[in-house]
């Protein structure tokens, strides 16, 4: 049986090569959130420091870091919850979508 050679895995040259963020930019998914989320995430302004955490997290690219302040594409979030377990600063709350 031949079997594949395996090759050291070579490192990146510099933090410039490697991804920052989501995949897409917020916005640019295909379908809208199908409306099945029962909680969805409120970044509290006063608390959020900038530090990103949340925007390099999210696995739909729906935070938005192009203004002042960070927004929610709730067209596009499903409510996962990561962004908030992701906030050190807790300034992300969970609410429950009838609540908001």
């Amino acid at each position: 049986m031949n079997r594949p050679k395996l090759s050291p895995p070579q490192p990146s040259g510099t933090i410039e090569q490697l991804p920052m963020g989501p995949s897409t930019r917020s916005g640019h998914l295909i379908d809208v959130s199908s409306g099945m989320r029962t909680f969805r995430p409120v970044i509290d302004a006063e608390k959020c420091v900038n530090c990103l955490r949340c925007f390099l997290v999210c696995p739909d690219g729906t935070i938005d870091k192009s203004g002042d302040i960070l927004e929610i594409d709730y067209d596009y979030c499903k409510g996962c919850g990561v962004c908030a377990k992701a906030c050190k600063v807790e300034a992300i709350t969970m609410i429950k979508e009838a609540d908001a």
